[in-house]
């Protein structure tokens, strides 16, 4: 099997599964036009573990809407009659209700860089241009929902993974030695980047879009070869960690698996002998 395409079984399980864990509970408002894609991705976040998804076709209603209840995640189309997405999302912002602070993601067709920056800077979290595969719109609402949870907690301290310690704020990883004296792994700023989106995301999926969102930041444009970029990184990445980990056996070797197709996961070392 191809390293850079080894896929979740390495891994045990299907980190898209145990979203259901992450989604369970959860309530989204999803602001949406055009019926059939509205239809797909509420029944598409219903099948992943959302309780309920409340959905509404202009600005004006999702203003209603969040006027008088908490949502843990907003999805916005940017194209709406009336009062845009874009103009309701600062709305919401401004107003102070009770979704005034849920993570947002605009899901648009407008996905030129300029419109992109528009979106972040008026409030949005994340930006998504249509169309988007059910994969990468069920990782980063993960994702948002993951960080929504730890600024919540005001919890922005280390991330243990077995013998592993991530410290993101000093950048540094260090591995826990079979003395018990911890030594540190000595990655390039890229590197790092790409272990430290893994390792906090906890055991869920990752895409490789997003990857490259957060971590090729010198980038300003996606180009057509990006996988081909991200999947040598990784490369070299896995073979990296495996170079300065003896403690870690074997056979949890490459720590960095492939979810599905385009996604990846830091494996989960905690319990392991």
């Amino acid at each position: 099997m191809d390293e850079a395409n080894q896929t979740d079984a390495a891994a045990g399980e299907d980190p898209f599964a145990q979203l259901a864990e992450v989604f369970g509970g959860c309530t989204a408002l999803l602001l949406e036009d055009e019926p059939a894609l509205s239809d797909h991705v509420a029944s598409r976040l219903t099948r992943a573990g959302f309780a309920r998804v409340d959905r509404v076709e202009s600005g004006e209603q999702a203003l209603e809407a969040t006027a008088g209840t908490p949502y843990d995640v907003l999805i916005l189309d940017r194209l709406t009659a009336g009062l845009d997405g874009l103009e309701a999302l600062k709305r919401i912002r401004a107003g102070r209700g009770p979704s005034a602070d849920s993570p947002a993601l605009m899901l648009t067709a407008l996905g030129a860089e300029r419109q992109k920056v528009e979106g972040l800077l008026g409030g949005a979290d994340d930006y998504l241009s249509k169309p988007v595969g059910d994969e990468e719109l069920l990782a980063r609402i993960a994702a948002q929902l993951r960080r929504s949870g730890r600024r919540s907690k005001a919890n922005g301290g280390d991330v243990t993974n077995g013998p592993f310690v991530l410290s993101p704020g000093a950048r540094t990883l260090q591995i826990t030695s079979a003395d018990g004296t911890p030594r540190p792994i000595e990655l390039s700023p890229l590197e790092f980047a790409i272990v430290c989106e893994l390792m906090t995301a906890r055991g869920q999926p990752v895409t490789k879009t997003m990857l490259w969102d957060r971590c090729w930041v010198e980038w300003n444009f996606l180009p057509d070869n990006f996988v081909n970029i991200i999947d040598a990184r990784i490369s070299a990445l896995r073979r990296r960690l495996k170079d300065q980990c003896p403690e870690v056996p074997d056979a949890m070797h490459p720590l960095i698996v492939s979810a599905r197709s385009q996604s990846l996961v830091f494996r989960d070392l905690d319990g392991v002998g």
